[in-house]
């Protein structure tokens, strides 16, 4: 996730439009029984798993900034080579910044011989200059290979009608955010020229955070005042208006998993009005007419190590993570309709 937005002097009437006219969501998770035959194979596995691929990404590989390009290639190498494992079929989107190449790795599971429904769970590679980016962004990247791996091991041969690609970018934080060379605005803007379907992009942005302390939990005005939880020991789930439907599916989903509280937040505008929200690499999507979401531990309104050289993998909660790829396993197989 990119650097904080500072506010405009139109914040407060921002706020205020937010809150009186759209009355944007706040709900917790209702604890729920899990439904037979949804979760993970093993959660323990699952949480291990998560360890090593962000020691690889953190300690082994390191730093993964645009100052540092081989570090970006021995990373899409590894999460190319993950799913070659795998045998997932996956090709690398390639284009050149400055005076080097990267690429995003687009992996493909077909869960059916014509699938109706298409997703995209995406995530970010790359690491902000200066740190080895545990939570920002190894957390997402470990969830989304476990999360691809729980698909395959569970769903390989059946008939579940749907699509789901999973789509690593290496450019999100500055210099490249926001410019023509963020990999999922180039993504998101080629999807549109082809016609792409996809049914909902899910970007996983920092997921590996929590912190337990009254008041460890921040956020910005006004949800300060909207009665969202002052510990940080959920995930949250952020669409804008034309998302409302995947945020809700989401949502539901999510609440099945009694091991992971879940919130969620339904902006207007495509979230120009609370800006923090649009940080990551489902904000292109939107901009382009998709319907996507951010999965998100909330970055610098939790982590204290946000973009700063302590944002190490002792920081981070592997067994929340691996509930997360629990809940995403639980969200595809509701949206599949083979409960």
């Amino acid at each position: 996730m990119t650097g904080r937005i500072v506010g405009s002097r139109f914040a407060l009437l921002s706020a205020a439009l937010l809150v009186v006219c759209f009355g944007m969501s706040c709900e917790q998770q209702q604890s729920k029984s899990g439904e037979k035959g949804m979760g993970i194979s093993d959660v323990d596995k699952t949480t291990e798993r998560l360890r090593e691929h962000v020691k690889h990404l953190t300690v082994t590989i390191g730093e993964r900034s645009v100052g540092v390009p081989e570090n970006l290639e021995k990373t899409a190498s590894y999460i190319e080579s993950f799913y070659q494992d795998l045998e997932i079929d996956c090709h690398r989107d390639s284009y050149t910044y400055n005076n080097f190449s990267v690429a995003s790795i687009v992996a493909a599971i077909d869960l059916g011989m014509n699938p109706t429904k298409h997703y995209l769970l995406g995530a970010h590679y790359d690491s902000v200059w200066g740190t080895v980016g545990a939570d920002d962004n190894a957390s997402a990247i470990a969830v989304q290979l476990e999360t691809a791996r729980e698909l395959i091991f569970l769903f390989r041969g059946k008939d579940l009608g749907m699509g789901v690609k999973f789509v690593s970018f290496p450019l999100e934080e500055p210099p490249a955010f926001g410019t023509r060379y963020m990999a999922s605005k180039i993504y998101a803007k080629e999807a549109k020229k082809k016609n792409e379907q996809i049914d909902g992009m899910l970007c996983l942005e920092m997921v590996g955070f929590t912190c337990h302390q009254k008041g460890c939990q921040d956020y910005p005005f006004p949800l300060l005042f909207m009665g969202y939880p002052d510990e940080g020991n959920f995930i949250g789930i952020v669409g804008n208006l034309r998302s409302m439907g995947l945020t809700k599916s989401l949502y539901r989903a999510f609440q099945k998993n009694r091991d992971l509280p879940v919130v969620k937040l339904t902006v207007p505008f495509g979230g120009w009005l609370l800006p923090s929200v649009r940080l990551s690499d489902h904000a292109p999507f939107w901009d382009q007419g998709y319907k996507a979401v951010m999965i998100t531990d909330s970055a610098f309104y939790r982590n204290p190590h946000y973009h700063q050289p302590s944002d190490t993998m002792d920081k981070l909660n592997y067994k929340f993570m691996a509930q997360l790829v629990k809940s995403l396993v639980m969200f595809f197989t509701q949206v599949s309709g083979k409960q």
